[in-house]
């Protein structure tokens, strides 16, 4: 015999929805810009001493796959010499998992094909 959970427990299993992953900012300036204030990027120091900002993509919170521009379509010939260019399709995209940082939500959208999606996505 199947014993069924009361509504009340069903509701407490299903997973709350998550935001994205799929992102698109207006340019590479304001997805750095955004990810900058969401504290992606950390300071480094090369052995010459030399600091540079660095994306941090990949930690246990969280993972970014920086797209960038998508290009659609174009014709090549037989050496690689371009015959009709590509279409470029509007923003910077970046794929997201994890916290949504504040103000995100605009820049969400929902692709019917993705370019790019995470493994099991």
């Amino acid at each position: 015999m199947t014993e069924l959970l009361p509504e009340a427990q069903t509701d407490e299993l299903q997973p709350e929805p998550t935001p994205g992953p799929f992102f698109r900012f207006t340019d590479e300036a304001a997805w750095v810009t955004a990810a900058k204030a969401a504290g992606f990027y950390a300071t480094v120091t090369d052995e010459e001493g030399v600091e540079s900002e660095v994306l941090q993509a990949y930690t246990r919170d969280y993972a970014i796959d920086v797209v960038g521009t998508i290009t659609e379509g174009g014709e090549w010939d037989e050496e690689g010499n371009e015959l009709v260019a590509p279409t470029v399709l509007d923003g910077y995209h970046v794929n997201y998992q994890g916290a949504l940082p504040d103000g995100w939500e605009q820049y969400e959208v929902t692709p019917t094909q993705p370019s790019r999606k995470f493994a099991g996505g």
